[in-house]
């Protein structure tokens, strides 16, 4: 078998039909399905199933497509990263995170990167959730990923810092002017949770820490996007958890930011599934170098 009809075999699942998947590769159908029926005898049975309208995979194409996704996007890496290493104009940098990092960490990053590196470019991937981008960086989307520290990887794992995690508010808040409290102090608040808030075990990190305190939290709203939960607390739907840079890159001086006694705080780092050489080298250094930001007082 070949890259050729494993990255032939990766699109036609993608667009899930011969014809528009010969369109995207600007081949003929008879073509793309002469590859495909190759690699199907090379692996020693079908990992397509042809219906009227698309295509379905087999048991065997279950089990092949994620070993075909990754060599397909590893060479793709190996591409890039050879361009990259050497600053060529059109090279590409590939980088995974959550939304709440592109958000409030990433852009100052990468307009710094783009005055130092003009002729690498920079592609962003954005997931709602850490374990959506550990999968994806294990798969080989991207370079390299920027968020909390897996807790069981392979690959180089390299500290960036820490960020804050703050209580948002309304200004009208009573306890708006305050520049701390303690987590017993909302027991009777109503919340708003975000799809990205840490898991510690498997468990909501707010429902840990709200326990601790001897209560459990009342939900008012779920959204997908930290900024999205920034936003519905600053409007006064209930308190949201976020990073403290996100809520600076949300809504700016709109509400009132709280810091939990004591304070909370979460890990950052640049994970790989390589050793970092080249641009993603180059990227990380830059990382570390500007994050964390100078001190910021809550208000």
């Amino acid at each position: 078998m070949s890259l050729r009809q494993m990255e032939y075999f990766v699109t036609v699942v993608e667009e899930v039909s011969f014809t528009r998947a010969a369109e995207r590769l600007h081949v003929t159908q008879p073509a793309l399905s002469h590859q495909i029926k190759a690699l199907e005898r090379a692996v020693g049975g079908p990992l397509l199933e042809r219906l009227p309208r698309g295509v379905r995979l087999t048991a065997m194409g279950r089990a092949f497509l994620p070993h075909a996704e990754r060599s397909v996007r590893s060479a793709a890496q190996a591409r890039r990263a050879a361009r990259a290493a050497a600053g060529a104009r059109g090279g590409e940098l590939h980088i995974a995170t959550v939304h709440a990092i592109a958000v409030g960490i990433l852009p100052d990053v990468f307009a710094r990167w783009r005055t130092a590196h003009p002729g690498v470019a920079l592609v962003l991937h954005e997931y709602a959730t850490t374990e959506a981008l550990e999968d994806r960086i294990e798969r080989g989307t991207a370079d390299l990923a920027v968020g909390p520290p897996p807790a069981r990887w392979s690959g180089p794992v390299v500290p960036v810092g820490a960020e804050d995690i703050v209580l948002v508010v309304p200004f009208d808040d009573p306890l708006a002017g305050r520049a701390s409290v303690r987590l017993q102090e909302l027991a009777d608040r109503f919340w708003v949770r975000c799809a990205m808030e840490p898991l510690v075990d498997g468990t909501p990190f707010l429902d840990l820490a709200c326990a601790r305190a001897g209560f459990v939290p009342r939900t008012a709203v779920r959204t997908e996007h930290t900024s999205t939960a920034v936003r519905m607390a600053a409007a006064g739907v209930g308190v949201a958890t976020a990073p403290a840079h996100v809520v600076r890159g949300a809504v700016g001086e709109d509400c009132a930011v709280l810091t939990v006694d004591p304070p909370w705080a979460r890990p950052l780092a640049v994970f790989s599934r390589v050793e970092q050489t080249g641009a993603a080298a180059a990227f990380t250094e830059l990382l570390t170098t500007t994050w964390p930001p100078g001190p910021r007082t809550g208000g």
